[in-house]
């Protein structure tokens, strides 16, 4: 048997490529409500009742629970692994803000330059989506009148992806992910906690709904990592999940049993292929830049084909180039330098007591 601490020793892995897959799969789960109008239901939720994107973005979770888990257990200090968090998060937001609100948003228009740039929901959308409590999703003028009016639509997890860092901040913080049995009746309560709220769902806070939603594949990443040294990693194990997660449809353990199904899968797809698929890693990790410039990049080819319902598939085809260029510059000019920043002599430092 190989176990997935194993498996999980330095960067030789597929994570990246899953990961550009996960943001293409948004890119095309969005084609259906950008180009055809916000009720219209995409094929997969159609059958099995969860969107593509929806999967996609779990994915992202039980990753990022998994790494993030792990990052805090290397790293130096607390400070460092919040300017890890911050510089990894922040600069390519802050930049696809700036191009979305002043590049594209006076392109789009159908406000004078002046009357847009003077309207103060402009500076609203760059202050309020870099805070990402309260996001905006709209711009004055732009793509009001198409069949989706939106032009942000993927950031709305970055919140609950913060709120998943301060967790794991805060049981690092105090000792907890060296304590591992611990740690897993923690991960353990939240899941009944989930159950739960599966329960009482329409009486909930939205916000806590997604908090329940998105932290379940990120507390699943989690509890993986703990256990990493004495998970085996099979396609056994793979046929296993498929398994449970069929026997468990229509009933309120679906959901769990799906996002155990993802992550073990997804630790199976990263760590066993190898060979020519790696050299995927060679090119970089466009993965962030293409989901938070998708949205914005659809709601343009949208724009480019006269403002009128297209195809889904006509939309997948027009903005996965128009979001994968941004996505490139950002990952060598801003993403990369300034993860680099943390290897600097003088700022990677440890802090003096």
């Amino acid at each position: 048997l190989v176990f997935l601490g194993e498996l999980a020793q330095g960067r030789d892995n597929n994570l990246s490529l899953i990961r550009m897959f996960a943001a293409s799969a948004v890119l095309v789960s969005h084609a259906y409500p950008i180009s055809l109008g916000p009720n219209v239901e995409e094929p997969l939720e159609a059958l099995t009742g969860r969107s593509l994107g929806g999967l996609a973005v779990a994915v992202f979770f039980v990753v990022s629970g998994f790494l993030i888990a792990e990052s805090f257990n290397r790293s130096r200090s607390w400070r460092d692994f919040l300017i890890a968090r911050v510089r990894r998060l922040w600069p390519a937001l802050a930049m696809s803000l700036r191009i979305v609100a002043l590049l594209l948003g006076p392109l789009v228009t159908t406000l004078s330059p002046g009357a847009y740039l003077t309207n103060g929901e402009v500076w609203s959308f760059f202050a309020r989506n870099l805070l990402l409590a309260v996001p905006q999703y709209t711009l004055p003028g732009v793509f009001e009148t198409q069949p989706y009016p939106d032009i942000e639509g993927s950031i709305w997890t970055l919140f609950y992806e913060v709120i998943c860092y301060l967790g794991i901040f805060a049981v690092g913080l105090l000792g907890l992910l060296r304590r591992r049995l611990i740690m897993s009746l923690l991960l353990g309560a939240f899941i009944l906690l989930w159950l739960a709220a599966a329960i009482i769902q329409p009486a909930m806070h939205l916000k806590a709904v997604n908090m329940f939603a998105l932290g379940l594949p990120f507390a699943t990443g989690t509890l993986m990592w703990l256990w990493k040294d004495r998970l085996a990693v099979t396609l056994w194990g793979v046929g296993a999940t498929i398994a449970v997660t069929i026997a468990l449809a229509n009933t309120l353990f679906y959901g769990l049993a799906l996002v155990l199904f993802l992550a073990y899968t997804t630790f199976w797809l990263a760590y066993i292929p190898g060979g020519w698929i790696r050299n995927y890693n060679r090119l970089g990790d466009y993965s962030y830049g293409l989901y938070i410039y998708a949205f914005p990049a659809q709601g343009l080819a949208v724009w480019l084909t006269g403002g009128d319902v297209m195809s889904p598939l006509a939309n997948m085809a027009l903005a996965l180039p128009l979001a994968l260029l941004p996505s490139v510059l950002s990952w060598h000019l801003l993403e990369k330098p300034a993860l680099s920043l943390r290897k600097h002599p003088v700022l990677a430092r440890p802090p003096v007591p």
